[in-house]
């Protein structure tokens, strides 16, 4: 399997470093809001990675992580927590805001049919770590204090800049003017932040440093190396992390263990709707809920999302969802063929589908190229929907499907076959139109639409479809 690695800037062979584990961190939500659009783009696409990698043969361990603290609304290290900008939103405390977010977000990953990660784990719940791995690092002689945290000194990691390929000079001489006069630079970023003198934060430790809390920076690097060692397989997480939050945990673990935090990473790029940034201002954080009630399934959303490569600029527009709702309606109908195969249609080859299936996995393994592998699909249903299956070729497609859903994760064979009355209805209508009695045939295909029901004629008699 392959994938591209940010780290190299190349397409890579995956050679794990114990096979066939492949371990898998993922950059979490932060939980203050609704996750948008964007939001799940990128994470149907983590859940992408895992399910291909099962697909080539790897156990995946996945961790996830939650930010419930630390992430404040400046990349900076300036201005407010997230979370307590959300509490005072609502009129709630944080942990109220985080737990209700936090949870919503697992409820939409399983309303999103991905794979559930191995842990979910929260950074509030990992404090002790995260200082353990500050203490660390100061005993390393890679901290420093300033009034109002702990920061990790970007100089004496002289490797820094390598993984964003960063100017630091340009950097330095375009920093803004509120910039943190106290720190060493302007790349140097907060382990531990005090809580303000004159205010008690919903959220807040003791630490040997004094009262505060971690860096949202140190969350990522403390969870990953406590649930998956000081080295793992595959980092992934949005392209916006590159140059900030990577680069920092990069710095801090690598500094702490003396060894590569990860081998592969793996980038999401960005979300745009309709031709526009995701912004709160422009009223286009779009919800799971927002899709739904415009009338489509959150499958629709899936197979969406999928249409685009991970490493493109993908485009949400209500157009192109409509668009999805009709392939997929396209794919489910081949789907439901399993139920109607006939001992007079002419038979597929036995090597058909499993030809197919290689080559959907080739196209996956390629680095994770869902747009080639929905080509190969929408040539199977060009060339196979044509005629009712053969009887012999019904358990090959039943086969199909559920490859199709472990290797996409469509939910295609969930679907059942019609009911017995609806069964019925479908031999009446077909004897109808085989006896030229027109008005009977539309009266029984009218009553078969009325229950969601619809028919496709052909020489073999008419095929069912739900949509």
């Amino acid at each position: 399997m392959k994938l591209y690695n940010t780290l190299t800037r190349q397409l890579e062979e995956i050679r794990p470093i114990d096979p066939p584990t492949v371990s898998v961190y993922t950059c979490g939500l932060t939980v203050y809001d609704y996750a948008h659009i964007g939001n799940w783009f990128t994470f149907v696409r983590y859940d992408l990675l895992v399910r291909t990698l099962k697909l080539a043969g790897y156990s995946p361990k996945w961790v996830m992580n939650i930010t419930d603290v630390g992430h404040l609304v400046s990349d900076a290290d300036d201005g407010e927590d997230k979370l307590e900008k959300g509490a005072r939103r609502e009129g709630k405390t944080a942990w109220d805001v985080a737990k209700f977010y936090g949870d919503y977000f697992v409820e939409g990953m399983q309303r999103l049919n991905t794979i559930t990660p191995a842990y979910y784990p929260k950074a509030t719940e990992h404090i002790q770590e995260q200082i353990d791995l500050i203490i660390s690092l100061e005993e390393k002689g890679f901290t420093y204090t300033i009034d109002d945290g702990v920061y990790f000194d970007t100089a004496k990691f002289p490797k820094y800049a390598y993984f964003a390929k960063l100017d630091i000079d340009e950097q330095q001489a375009g920093a803004r003017v509120e910039f943190n006069t106290q720190k060493h630079s302007v790349t140097d970023f907060a382990l531990w932040k005090f809580s303000p003198a004159d205010q008690q934060r919903d959220m807040e430790w003791d630490s040997p440093w004094g009262v505060g809390f971690p860096g949202w920076h140190l969350e990522c690097s403390a969870m990953a190396m406590k649930y998956l060692g000081d080295t793992i397989d595959i980092h992934s997480g949005g392209i916006d992390h590159i140059p900030v939050h990577h680069s920092n945990e990069i710095a801090q673990s690598e500094a702490a263990t003396g060894k590569p935090l990860a081998n592969y990473w793996m980038h999401t790029n960005h979300i745009s709707v309709n031709g526009e940034k995701i912004s709160k201002s422009l009223g286009n954080g779009i919800t799971l809920e927002d899709v739904e009630a415009k009338g489509y399934s959150l499958d629709v959303l899936r197979l969406h999302i999928l249409e685009s490569h991970y490493r493109t600029q993908s485009k949400f527009s209500w157009e192109s969802l409509e668009a999805a709702k009709n392939r997929l309606a396209n794919i489910q109908a081949f789907a439901d063929l399993r139920f109607q195969g006939d001992a007079n249609a002419p038979q597929i080859s036995a090597d058909y589908f499993d030809d197919k299936q290689q080559a959907i996995t080739a196209a996956l393994k390629n680095d994770l190229s869902t747009p080639e592998a929905l080509r190969i699909i929408a040539e199977i249903v060009d060339e196979v929907s044509q005629n009712r299956p053969h009887l012999d070729n019904a358990s090959a497609i039943t086969a199909f499907v559920l490859f199709l859903d472990e290797a996409l994760g469509l939910r295609l064979g969930t679907s059942t076959n019609i009911t017995t009355e609806q069964q019925k209805l479908l031999a009446e209508r077909d004897d109808a139109r085989n006896g030229r009695r027109w008005d009977e045939s539309d009266r029984l295909r009218d009553q078969l639409a009325a229950q969601g029901v619809y028919l496709r004629d052909t020489q073999l008699g008419a095929i069912w479809h739900r949509s």
